[in-house]
């Protein structure tokens, strides 16, 4: 019994140390993406990208001031019109009938008034002639009914002009020249007061809204140079103009709405939606001086040397980052000026450089109009 239990320890024995010996498979390191820029000369730095989408300068939603059931839709999407054109008109009978109604109220009423008139000044005559052949609750009776048709006709008179207005607004015109871009109802359709018929912009000019992060929102005021790149158009930069600027940061962005507006191209059309991508160039006054490389200050950190600075360098055969030493020299208002250490044309990282390791893959997050490293 006791050589069966030895021989059974010895092969639990053999079989752990046979395990123990074999290799461990190899954990393969995640590729890590990391925001990165590519070292250039002063004036590069200063190019900045920033996504956006386009918008007609003039965008609404037609609708009929009054209900009713649709007897013409001429328009289609695509179409052009012009200021005044009707896009669309309600049956007008039932207020044409109403207009009729009211205009033969206020003949009426006018006749009343002639009456109420001619009786005030019969009973005023008398009065003056003969003061005592009538009392002066008579004179204050026919006063009443003659301002009492007045105030009818005035009544009447009002009611005469929206019958008139309503009539007018069954014809739905554009207020501006445009495009339609889309119908909501179909012709012979009952809609209702305020409904949505169809929606035309003017894309004559486009705008471009884009969020500038507050810490770069200074530098609008200094921009020399803007052009748009929509997606669709790969290549065609459209020149642009700031509109408006935001006064007021968003609460969760911490970024300001920057309004551009272009004229719309020649030989392209730019829809509302589109998107693309805006490049600024922009010189503060005080960085006109300023040459040689500048780097954004997020990419350059130390370590546990004193005075000793460092980069994380991507090299672009082995998508590697490389830890290397420079030697910096002030800071600028549009980040650290690099006086050696560093050629025009390398990548570096430009955030999260406390989380890079030595040599670690990487995966380089571009901005719009960039090149990653071949």
């Amino acid at each position: 019994m006791n050589q069966a239990i030895k021989i059974l320890f010895l092969g639990i024995l053999s079989l752990v140390l046979l395990t123990g010996c074999e290799k461990e498979p190899a954990v393969r390191q995640p590729v890590r993406p990391v925001k990165a820029v590519k070292v250039a000369d002063f004036e590069e730095v200063m190019r900045r990208t920033f996504p956006g989408r386009a918008s007609a300068t003039e965008e609404v939603d037609l609708s009929f001031r009054i209900p009713g059931r649709l007897m013409t839709l001429p328009v289609d999407v695509g179409d052009d019109v012009k200021t005044d054109d009707v896009v669309a008109r309600l049956d007008p009978h039932d207020y044409q009938v109403q207009l009729q109604l009211v205009q033969g109220q206020l003949e009426n009423g006018r006749a009343a008034l002639n009456r109420a008139e001619s009786e005030y000044k019969r009973v005023m005559r008398i009065q003056q002639q003969d003061p005592g052949a009538i009392s002066q609750s008579m004179v204050d009776s026919a006063l009443e009914a003659r301002d009492r048709a007045k105030a009818d006709i005035r009544s009447l008179e009002a009611s005469l002009q929206s019958a008139q207005d309503n009539v007018s607004y069954t014809y739905l015109s554009a207020p501006w020249n445009g495009t339609v871009v889309k119908k909501y109802v179909k012709n012979f359709q009952d809609v209702l007061a305020k409904e949505k018929i169809v929606r035309l912009v003017d894309d004559s000019e486009i705008e471009f809204k884009v969020y500038v992060p507050e810490h770069l929102i200074i530098l609008v005021p200094y921009v020399t140079q803007l052009f748009v790149e929509f997606s669709p158009f790969p290549g065609r930069k459209i020149p642009a103009t700031i509109k408006e600027v935001g006064k007021e940061a968003s609460q969760t962005t911490r970024t300001y709405p920057v309004t551009l507006i272009m004229d719309q191209p020649e030989d392209i059309q730019i829809l509302p939606g589109m998107a693309g991508t805006v490049t600024a160039d922009s010189i503060p006054p005080e960085a006109i001086n300023e040459k040689g490389i500048v780097v954004p200050a997020a990419s350059v950190f130390s370590a546990d040397e004193k005075n000793v600075f460092y980069v994380w360098v991507i090299e672009a055969e082995t998508k590697t980052a490389q830890r290397r030493e420079v030697k910096v020299g002030p800071l600028t208002s549009t980040g650290i000026r690099i006086q050696s250490g560093l050629n025009p044309g390398e990548w570096i990282a430009s955030a999260g450089v406390h989380s890079i390791r030595e040599g670690q893959k990487v995966r380089i997050l571009t901005q719009p109009g960039e090149e990653m490293p071949k």
